[in-house]
């Protein structure tokens, strides 16, 4: 569900107003979409999509979910579930110690907003394309996915998740950081547009 309405616990309806109310990085876009029905009583989702010289780099998903009887599994009421992507120069692509980086960019991007969290997961995908035929003039193509979930210590905290989440897609795509601090540099941008 989008927009809460009445029904909804208003720890949920508090949460969902955080997360509208968190101002992003100009080349950051967010817009609600459909929440899954399954994970959770209750959903919040939103897409982003990371533009630099109009010409989109990165994309991403962000949802929240809440049970207010808690899930074991979750060792709380809510839960964060992400999905970043951007593509990457296929040099980089190739580092073998991309998985490693990525996932350290999404805890540098929380720790550096002095949040807490509880039971992290995810997962660091990196692929390669080879074009071949007519589709051979084609450059190699390279991309990085993140898929992480994690607890919020705090509920009241939301924003705070949005924002680090964001600061991670915007890493990702190869964006400056927007304040001093980052130990870890950002990969360079991607080298155009996705072919179709």
């Amino acid at each position: 569900m989008n927009g809460p309405g009445a029904e909804a616990p208003y720890a949920f309806r508090r949460a969902v107003a955080a997360l509208g109310s968190a101002r992003v990085r100009p080349e950051v876009r967010l817009a609600p979409m459909p929440a899954p029905r399954r994970l959770a009583p209750y959903a919040h989702a939103l897409e982003a999509a990371v533009t630099a010289d109009g010409t989109e780099v990165a994309d991403g998903r962000f949802v929240l979910l809440h049970s207010p009887q808690g899930d074991d599994s979750w060792r709380g009421e809510f839960r964060v579930v992400t999905l970043a992507r951007a593509d990457l120069d296929p040099e980089l692509g190739a580092d073998p110690l991309l998985p490693e980086v990525a996932w350290s960019w999404l805890t540098e991007a929380l720790e550096g907003r002095g949040l807490t969290w509880l039971e992290p997961s995810g997962t660091v995908t990196r692929a390669g394309s080879y074009f071949f035929g007519g589709l051979g003039d084609r450059p190699p193509r390279s991309e990085v996915e993140l898929r992480a979930s994690w607890t919020p210590s705090d509920a009241e905290e939301a924003a705070g998740h949005l924002l680090a989440w964001c600061a991670l897609l915007a890493q990702c795509a190869g964006l400056p950081p927007e304040a001093a601090g980052g130990t870890v540099a950002a990969f360079p941008r991607r080298r155009g547009p996705r072919p179709v």
